[in-house]
């Protein structure tokens, strides 16, 4: 049968009328018209370190930004940071410690020639002493650590790896800013990689199932974006998160963390370099001090709430004299310091800094502190151009003043996703650093987690381009967090047992953590071995968060080794150490 002109016509009439309804049918299942959605190929919600390094990862790989494209979203002014040139001397108070593994990932993708190099600073030697036991937050110095209670002490070296060769130090310090300005100042050079800054997130949706149920990222700009991977480096409270439907655990600490920026004068010249990291345990929280520059350190303290409330509310000069007298006075005098502050805090009656001076001096001269050791901090003297005394290396300059500004607190959480990628209706997305996993600081390796979150991430979408693969599918996916989930977990899990360990001054347990430390204090070759699988020493197969810690991995490793050597004495002590033990690091705050 053939078909006239006018019924050919009316029939193209026909059809064209169903092809242009079921577009229509189509538009309508989705939150918003087609025509303006744009289609990313990738999507990094979060302009913060991780997800900086995440774009200039993928971007620094020419198989991915040449079959890929890549849109980082960031609600904050990025310009700011891009721009930021601070006074001569100033430091922000917001500083990261970088492993030498992660130093190393960041210069293979070519950001770290864009960190402004004096601005960081080497960690050459760590001391560790326990009052209560803290792992150090910057892994270049020499870090000094020991038990505010036993004042047993550990030291590590960089010296002790360097097998003669010069070493990089131990990790390296550097403020969040300057990481920051480096990445921004690496992605500048890679056009390919989008950046939309003071843009936020009004909502994250799926689209239709028949347009495959991609995320549809909607803009306070009105925009809208699909993506064929969504990353959520967006933090804590982390939108894609929620979106993904991803449940988290995890529990508040009764704790804050102080932080400041502190100055002191420069070490003398019989002296070494500021390039010391010290931590003292106390039973309230760790505290923490950490070279920045010849003349200035980084303070990271963790309290009790109200402890951190009264000391931040009191005159400066009573915080910096509190600073300097928590890494000498023996813990019977911090405790009542830290009473008599409060209490006078409740009371609305702060101590002035003489107040406070003149209790020290008393409570030194009633230890029997000799006032030319460098335990006395009383009175703050210079050495440059003495002979210091013979102390006083162990421990950290005496601070002079606090920086305007600078002292601060935030709360501290424990927090993990219960996985790093979405299923089912919300498939496509994948969390890193602080959205999918959140640490206490006193490892100061929350940052380094990230960065190993982030290699390995930008490992496994470059594999999966370059075989072809779906970037968004839960089988590329899957690599990325059967890597990086229990790595993660096992320095979270360890960290939090190390703080419950040393938030307690029960006989039993301080006398088992006290053994096991000096004990690993004289076995050389095991620090060396623990430094070198915590990341001060980068090589091919250390990838950053891979052991994964730092310094702070190194205190958690000690304290394995206290455990260990408790349980040995179980027997002998009828249980009581190992029970004890049991207690403290089974239970939740």
């Amino acid at each position: 049968m053939s078909l006239t002109a006018t019924s050919t016509r009316a029939s193209r009439a026909v059809l064209k009328s169903l092809k242009y309804g079921f577009i229509l049918q189509r538009r309508s299942l989705s939150t918003s018209p087609a025509a303006d959605v744009e289609d990313r190929d990738i999507v990094i919600v979060g302009g913060g370190p991780a997800g900086l390094a995440l774009a200039s990862a993928l971007g620094s790989s020419s198989s991915v930004r040449h079959n890929a494209s890549i849109t980082l979203v960031e609600g904050g002014d990025l310009t700011k940071i891009k721009n930021w040139i601070p006074a001569s001397g100033t430091y922000s108070n917001r500083v990261v410690s970088l492993t030498n593994a992660s130093q190393a990932f960041l210069k293979d993708i070519g950001a770290w020639d864009h960190v402004e190099e004096a601005r960081t600073c080497p960690v050459e030697r760590m001391e560790v002493d326990y009052i209560a036991f803290y792992p150090f937050h910057c892994t270049d110095i020499p870090p000094q650590v020991w038990d505010g209670v036993s004042d047993a002490r550990i030291e590590f070296s960089a010296a002790d790896v360097s097998s003669g060769i010069a070493s990089p130090g131990m990790a390296r310090l550097t403020e969040n800013f300057n990481l920051q300005r480096g990445l921004l100042d690496h992605l500048s050079t890679i056009p390919e990689v989008q950046i939309l800054q003071q843009t936020k997130v009004a909502s994250i949706v799926p689209d239709s199932e028949d347009r495959g149920g991609w995320p549809l990222i909607h803009l306070d700009n009105n925009k809208v974006i699909r993506a064929r991977l969504l990353v959520g480096a967006d933090g804590f409270n982390s939108p894609v998160r929620t979106y993904s439907k991803i449940p988290a655990f995890g529990w508040a600490y009764d704790t804050q963390a102080i932080v400041a920026t502190l100055d002191h004068a420069p070490r003398g010249a019989y002296e070494g370099p500021n390039t010391t990291a010290y931590q003292r345990f106390l039973t309230t929280g760790p505290i923490a001090f950490l070279p920045l520059s010849p003349t200035s350190s980084t303070l990271v303290w963790s309290t009790r709430p109200a402890l951190a409330k009264a000391l931040l509310a009191s005159d400066p000069e009573v915080l910096s004299t509190m600073i300097n007298a928590a890494f000498r006075l023996p813990h019977v005098s911090m405790q009542y310091l830290h009473r008599r502050i409060s209490e006078s805090h409740s009371r609305g009656t702060p101590l002035s800094p003489n107040e406070i001076r003149e209790e020290i001096k008393w409570r030194e001269e009633t230890h029997g502190i000799d006032q030319t050791s460098a335990y006395a901090s009383s009175v703050i003297r210079s050495n440059i151009l003495g002979i210091p005394p013979s102390d006083s290396e162990s421990v950290p300059p005496l601070v002079t003043q606090i920086q305007a500004g600078t002292a601060a607190s935030f709360p501290i959480r424990f927090n993990h996703a219960e996985s790093y990628i979405g299923e089912g209706s919300r498939s496509r997305t994948v969390l890193v650093g602080d959205a999918a996993h959140t640490i206490h600081p006193l490892a100061g390796q929350g940052l380094n987690l990230g960065l190993g979150d982030v290699e390995c991430l930008a490992r496994v979408i470059k594999d999966s381009l370059q075989s072809g693969g779906d970037i968004g599918s839960y089988t590329s996916l899957l690599p990325y967090t059967q890597e990086r989930y229990l790595a993660n977990h096992t320095v979270m899990s360890a960290c939090d047992k190390l703080h419950k360990l040393y938030s307690t001054d029960s006989d039993p347990i301080v006398w088992a953590r006290s053994v096991g430390l000096e004990v690993l204090n004289e076995l050389d070759s095991v620090k060396a071995g623990l430094m070198i699988s915590a990341g001060s020493q980068a090589t091919k197969k250390t990838r950053p968060g891979s052991t994964t810690w730092g310094l702070a991995g190194d205190a958690v490793q000690m304290v394995s080794s206290t455990v260990r050597t408790a349980s040995m004495l179980t027997g002998v002590l009828g249980g009581a150490i190992g029970s004890a033990l049991n207690n403290m690091t089974s239970k939740r705050p």
